[in-house]
């Protein structure tokens, strides 16, 4: 039997892996190389992979810092626009004594020990990048010495697929949270003035990721959906702004203050500032994924150059419409105007976990009792997504309802302003609207 030919592909095969990912070095000597073009602050772009506590706290403004689990598995996150060779770079140090990190990217992985005790580019080696899109790099800690595995600040990239890649670069506040995405329902078949919006929101299971706010009813004057804040607690939550244009409550004169004038049962209703100031609503429910809920929004000017806004909201569980609250909003004299849904995280330490909603049978409601189906939506996003710093967020039609998807690094997004449409339904709603509460 001629052994040449098998061990000489398992040579070639040894150096091939070699070359691709080297071997642990205590004195990290890389191969020539062209320097790294791309800086990645792990600050920005950094996650605990299946522990959002962990990443609020392991991941700050100085990066990953307070790494000391060696359960945590921590993914940096950046978009390649091209294919080709690509070399990474981590920068690192240990605070003292030596560590072991295992460091893996598109399933290739190696440990490395490190024992630097300031920063330093440790080289990784060079892998080939066969598709554009999101890709990570991995960090687990296998041993340490100290009390940490180690500092990294960032990650470096070089070569051809690093070339025009996307990440987050600065406002890593807003960045972390993902891209928030919109629904406006611009195109209303009447020229009447609405008085009533009603929607139909469902969110599917396993997508009421904590720190999601499913925004059903928003409008000029303010916002009406339903929140995950916390893995016990979630919220019917209803805000209308101040015309008076600050974030701090406190500094509102007494004429530009909106005032409530009545809310449901169980419902508390507060201040609220930090985006604008106004007058905030919410209920404690315990809402369910896979379970259709009904919003209905009612907008009318009562004279005095002001107008009243008020919220119901019918869960299937409970069987009738519920009053959330009525603000009347001062300086203002207009009916709805402005209509769209939203879907947006609110919880930086979420941004790594994809969440989607579905928006269903939208309908208005005119001053003349007539009411008209929404079938068409236009399909927006904030800054972060508009400036490409990330591009896990879409939306479109599914089933004959608008859907909304964002956060989780997920490849594939869509067009920003363009407009959706769904088929009509003929589903208007049937509500006693003298016996609302």
């Amino acid at each position: 039997m001629n052994l040449r030919k098998p061990l000489y592909l398992l040579f070639s095969f040894a150096l091939i892996f070699l070359y691709c990912f080297p071997a642990s070095s205590k004195t990290f000597s890389a191969p020539k190389t062209n320097p790294p073009t791309v800086t990645i602050p792990t600050r920005g772009n950094s996650w605990v992979l299946g522990d959002t506590s962990a990443s609020k706290s392991v991941i700050n403004k100085g990066g990953i810092t307070n790494w000391n689990n060696p359960n945590h598995r921590i993914r940096t996150y950046f978009y390649l626009n091209n294919i080709g060779a690509l070399d990474l770079w981590v920068r690192i140090k240990t605070a003292t004594g030596n560590s072991k990190i295992k460091l893996t990217f598109n399933g290739q992985s190696l440990v490395r020990t490190i024992n630097n005790h300031n920063y330093k580019d440790i080289f990784l080696g060079k892998v080939r990048v066969a598709r554009k899109g999101y890709q990570f790099l991995e960090l687990k800690g296998i041993q340490k010495q100290g009390d940490t595995f180690a500092e990294v600040p960032s990650i470096l990239l070089g070569n051809t697929a690093a070339n025009n890649a996307q990440y987050l670069k600065d406002n890593f506040y807003f960045g972390r949270r993902c891209p928030s995405v919109h629904l406006w329902f611009n195109r209303i078949p009447t020229k009447e003035n609405i008085k009533w919006f009603y929607n139909e929101v469902i969110v599917p299971k396993g997508q009421d990721i904590v720190g999601s706010y499913f925004m059903a009813g928003g409008f000029s004057g303010g916002y009406f959906g339903i929140q995950v804040n916390s893995a016990t607690e979630r919220k019917i939550l209803f805000s209308v702004w101040s015309p008076y244009k600050t974030n701090d409550p406190k500094n509102i004169p007494d004429e530009y203050k909106v005032k409530l004038l009545k809310k449901g049962n169980g419902v508390t209703a507060q201040k609220f500032g930090n985006e604008g100031s106004g007058g905030q609503s919410f209920k404690r429910y315990n809402w369910k994924a896979d379970t259709r809920y009904r919003f209905l929004l009612k907008g009318n000017p009562v004279g005095n150059n002001s107008t009243d806004y008020t919220a119901y909201f019918f869960a299937p569980e409970i069987g009738k419409w519920e009053l959330i609250a009525s603000f009347r909003r001062p300086k203002t004299n207009t009916y709805l105007k402005g209509l769209y849904s939203f879907l947006e995280n609110f919880k930086p330490a979420t941004g790594s976990l994809d969440r989607k909603v579905l928006f269903a049978n939208q309908w208005v409601g005119d001053v003349n009792g007539k009411w008209f189906e929404i079938t068409q939506a236009k399909f927006t996003a904030d800054s972060t997504a508009r400036k490409g710093a990330r591009l896990d967020f879409t939306g479109g039609v599914e089933d004959g309802n608008f859907y909304l998807k964002n956060c989780g690094f997920f490849n594939g997004n869509t067009n920003l302003d363009i407009y959706f449409k769904r088929k009509a339904l003929g589903n208007r709603p049937r509500i006693n609207l003298n016996a609302l509460p």
